[in-house]
């Protein structure tokens, strides 16, 4: 894809909150993290200036030029930023998971804040959102459609299980297996495979069939998709503030297999710490305590670290809940997760409903600046960011922070035609899932860790000069 070479926005371009709807074709259902096709809008095979739907340029071949085929066609019609931005993404995690134990700044906070480390789940999200709306831009039969979203998150859901459900022991412990009593039930795919499901049946199901020729058209048209986005943050928002949290306990493993008990004194309603929230109360009602992550990221607080912000010893004097299992990955959390993935919907929309690069761009900043701007205004009032709860100024921050980044990227690569600086970013995109399960699940380390000489220590890292 081409995009606007050389130039500024198409001239003539009508005002950013005015556009006319156009009749579209059928578009293939997208991947939660990999890819989708981007359809054409009939404007592409008229002579005007170039837009994205269509990669820039007409369409129709030359006639001493043979047809496309059907590879070659999805290729001219992807949308080439937000390729660019998965694989931004996916390079972010790497650096954050890899970097992150020797530069703070680049780790997920403890609790309370945001760090860099902290938008990538929302990146992943919000581009999942994206991606749904072109890929359901028409469904022709809604069962089936919502058979395969059903399928296809099924799948994603269960590939999480296996991969961070504990079945995987390590990178150099050679082993693998869980107890099924005692396997993690969340993780980061899973998070992934509930808010799609959600998004997707929202994309087929609650669509409305007004004209689009402003934004206030758009708000209207997809109504019950905003609904379910603020019924769904404002449940949330209760439950978390409103709902009692009693006293718990729970067992660890010690030294010798022998099993130490804590008491967790709470008796609070409202309560955002680690120990007493109702998040971990959700989670540990239904999930169960033994299903839940052991190692949480508020094991690095002031409280429970003396390395504080890394991990390390716990203080003489550390609470009782320092070593209680959490999942920064819970049921309850990821109710806000599938309005990240709600609001990526809505920008996707824009891209359908506007035909101009200058009206996709001013009504992608006026919500992402709007979000931002509400999100710290929470923050003012206590409302904390936070990344472990999924707060509703968490949800905000980074879902406003993602419109204003995705904006960028498009305007670079796909209005303006810087496509080479970014043609690794966008290969990466392409494969998102497979480099996540490679690299960030530690697949491919595990892999190459196995072939060894004698004995494991002697791998093939160690004759590259890697980890000697």
């Amino acid at each position: 894809m081409d995009g606007n070479a050389g130039g500024a926005l198409p001239g003539g371009a009508s005002p950013a909150w005015y556009c006319r709807q156009r009749r579209t074709c059928s578009a293939a259902a997208a991947g939660a993290m990999g890819g989708y096709e981007l359809v054409r809008s009939d404007d592409a095979l008229a002579a005007a200036p170039p837009d994205l739907e269509v990669g820039g340029g007409s369409t129709k071949a030359p006639a001493s030029q043979p047809p496309l085929t059907a590879s070659q066609a999805v290729a001219r019609h992807r949308l080439v930023s937000l390729d660019v931005f998965r694989g931004i993404t996916v390079l972010l995690m790497i650096i954050v998971d890899d970097g992150g134990a020797f530069l703070p700044a680049l780790n997920h906070s403890p609790w309370d804040g945001v760090t860099i480390a902290d938008f990538v789940m929302p990146f992943f999200l919000f581009i999942v959102g994206v991606s749904l709306t072109l890929a359901y831009k028409r469904v022709p039969d809604k069962l089936e459609a919502t058979k395969k979203a059903v399928l296809r998150a099924l799948k994603l859901f269960c590939l999480g299980l296996v991969l961070q459900g504990g079945f995987f022991h390590g990178v150099r412990s050679l082993t693998f297996g869980v107890d099924i009593t005692k396997i993690r039930l969340m993780g980061i795919l899973q998070r992934i495979a509930i808010a799609y499901l959600l998004a997707a049946i929202c994309e087929i199901w609650l669509k409305g069939d007004d004209d689009v020729d402003c934004g206030l058209d758009l708000l209207r048209r997809y109504r019950y998709q905003l609904f379910v986005a603020l019924l769904i943050s404002t449940m949330y928002t209760v439950i978390l503030h409103g709902v009692y949290v009693p006293d718990w306990e729970y067992q660890i493993s010690g030294p010798g297999s022998t099993e130490k008990s804590f008491s967790v004194r709470c008796g609070v309603r409202g309560d955002t710490g680690p120990a007493c929230n109702a998040v971990g109360m959700v989670d540990r009602a239904i999930l169960g305590i033994d299903h839940l992550y052991r190692r949480p990221v508020y094991a690095r607080t002031k409280e429970c670290s003396i390395n504080y912000p890394q991990n390390g010893p716990l203080p003489p004097d550390a609470p009782s809940w320092c070593q209680a299992p959490f999942d920064p990955e819970g049921l309850l959390s990821s109710l806000m997760a599938i309005v990240t993935c709600l609001i990526g919907l809505q920008f996707g929309h824009i891209i359908i409903h506007f035909e101009k690069h200058k009206g996709r761009i001013i009504n992608w900043l006026i919500p992402s600046f709007s979000m931002l701007a509400l999100a710290f205004s929470m923050e003012f009032i206590g409302i904390r960011m936070n990344k472990p709860l999924y707060t509703i100024s968490y949800t905000l921050a980074t879902a406003g922070a993602a419109g204003l980044l995705f904006a960028g990227i498009y305007t670079l690569v796909d209005v303006y035609g810087f496509r080479k600086p970014t043609i690794p970013m966008e290969l990466m995109g392409k494969h998102a899932l497979m480099i996540y399960v490679l690299v960030a699940c530690n697949i491919l380390p595990m892999f190459i860790h196995g072939f060894y000489w004698r004995e494991p220590k002697n791998n093939l890292l160690k004759f590259v000069g890697v980890g000697a």
